[in-house]
């Protein structure tokens, strides 16, 4: 079975929690660095050009400076909600598509602006960079555009290989545990139908945190960006307007 993170709600049910800093850019950048622990009711201070995205249990908000902001970390989410990231989460498998946002004291959802992966812990055939796995044995790629077959070659540094091969309308594709072992630390190159390799990094984690907070925190300390995209995308889809107020 797989893991799920702990959202710590009840579909009616409130909770307060820390939030963590997972991006940040402006004069302010120093003070709230990617990793940053903020817990409840810090009160974030910010200058004109700041902009910093801060994650917890209930979603994400980007903060726009200047302005100071509550961050009450009031967790309101109703059972849909919950269900869905906890499955988009989960170690075990895929969950529906979420949608991206942003908040300035309000969120505003926006549409992706391209298809992705439809889990954290699913390697995305044109990606490249480092990427943190929770279970090789269940390691899965997966490609946005599945109308046509494909082949793609994988090599590791080592020069074990194998081929994968993409059926019509076939979306994910085990690793090939028996040609290729996944070892952490190891460099894999990916090559696909278009020619191009794609060198990837794979980590694997020792154990998955059960908090969204600290999962965030393991995926930026060991530099998973890919990862860290989806679940500020996937959290964000769960904000609420309570979730960030504006001081003013």
């Amino acid at each position: 079975m797989g893991a799920v993170l702990t959202l710590g709600v009840t579909a009616s049910g409130a909770a307060m929690a820390q939030s963590m800093v997972v991006r940040s850019a402006g004069p302010s950048a120093a003070q709230y660095p990617a990793g940053k622990k903020l817990p409840a009711n810090t009160k974030v201070v910010l200058k004109a050009s700041d902009k910093v995205t801060v994650l917890d249990k209930a979603g994400t908000r980007v903060l726009s400076g200047p302005g100071t902001f509550t961050l009450d970390g009031t967790v309101k989410r109703d059972q849909t909600q919950s269900t869905q990231i906890a499955s988009l989460l989960s170690t075990g498998g895929p969950a529906t598509r979420s949608r991206t946002g942003a908040v300035r004291g309000a969120p505003a959802k926006v549409a992706p602006a391209s298809p992705r992966s439809p889990s954290l812990w699913f390697i995305d055939a044109d990606y490249a960079g480092k990427f943190c796995v929770a279970e090789p044995a269940r390691l899965m790629f997966w490609r946005a555009k599945v109308g046509a077959e494909m082949n793609t070659k994988i090599v590791s540094a080592t020069g074990a290989s194998s081929d994968i091969v993409w059926k019509a309308n076939a979306a994910n594709r085990l690793w090939p545990l028996a040609e290729v072992p996944v070892v952490s630390g190891t460099s894999y190159t990916l090559t696909g139908s278009d020619g191009k390799a794609r060198k990837i990094d794979l980590i694997v984690l020792p154990s998955v945190p059960t908090e969204v907070d600290e999962l965030a925190g393991t995926l930026i300390e060991n530099g998973c960006e890919s990862q860290l995209g989806l679940l500020v995308e996937t959290m964000a889809a769960a904000g609420q307007d309570a979730n960030s107020s504006g001081d003013r």
